[in-house]
């Protein structure tokens, strides 16, 4: 019974040990990669990006705003969209054509993120979060301006909600992060990572819902719902009224 007790207790001590060497929090110590992808990022931003956010990511005041504590989320936001780097300073930022690599994407985060503490790029679960709560997240919170099927919608003058259906699930999750453009940060005090990622996989759905019923009509809502019912509703009155008509 005394030697069943000490295997036992050391197996139960080998796995406690192993238990906390795989929680044990990765070392802050900027490795030989992650500070050569600085340096790289370095000349890159000195090239394309000093104009309007400064040589030291300071900003400049009637051109770009500061990049100091954005975090590697923003950056990576704006690059992998094409919305940077922007031709019109003063305009919102668009979707376009990418115009960097992966690479020199990811060595431009990495120099951003030295600048400042800021969110980090977000990992994302395939498949994980709740697609109903997403779906009343996504009402409360998104659709009020991206619209109801994420097509995106008007705020204002040269002010708009873009629409989602090219917005990969890591992007869905940054935009919330960071807040670009016009949009509020949605933080973890108000949305947790849970209901995060419960928000990017209904978006994901939206790409291609369930289209029960019929036709999806572009996935815009009820206003081309509510045309074609005008148009197939009127075209069929004319077409009674006109047999009616010549049968008296």
């Amino acid at each position: 019974m005394v030697a069943v007790g000490l295997v036992a207790g050391a197996l139960a001590f080998g796995a406690l040990t192993a238990g906390a060497a795989q929680v044990r929090p990765p070392a802050t110590t900027t490795t030989a990669p992650a500070r050569a992808e600085v340096a790289a990022g370095a000349q890159l931003y000195a090239v394309a990006c000093t104009t309007c956010h400064g040589t030291e990511g300071q900003g400049v005041t009637d051109r770009g705003p500061t990049l100091i504590g954005v975090g590697a989320a923003s950056a990576d936001f704006y690059l992998s969209t094409g919305r940077m780097p922007l031709d019109r300073p003063r305009a919102q930022a668009e979707r376009k054509r990418v115009a960097y690599s992966a690479v020199q994407i990811r060595q431009l985060v990495a120099f951003v993120a030295s600048l400042g503490a800021g969110p980090a790029v977000p990992r994302i679960v395939t498949g994980s979060g709740d697609l109903a709560e997403g779906n009343r997240l996504y009402a409360n919170n998104c659709a009020p301006c991206h619209s109801s099927a994420a097509a995106g919608g008007a705020l204002g003058h040269a002010v708009y909600a873009p629409p989602l259906n090219r917005a990969t699930a890591v992007q869905v999750a940054e935009a919330m992060r960071v807040g670009p453009g016009a949009m509020p940060v949605f933080g973890p005090a108000t949305l947790d990572d849970a209901q995060a990622a419960s928000v990017v996989r209904y978006v994901q759905y939206l790409h291609r819902p369930d289209d029960r019923g019929g036709l999806g009509l572009g996935h815009l809502g009820p206003i081309p719902e509510g045309f074609v019912a005008w148009v197939v509703g009127l075209g069929a009155m004319l077409v009674a009224v006109r047999w009616i008509g010549t049968k008296t």
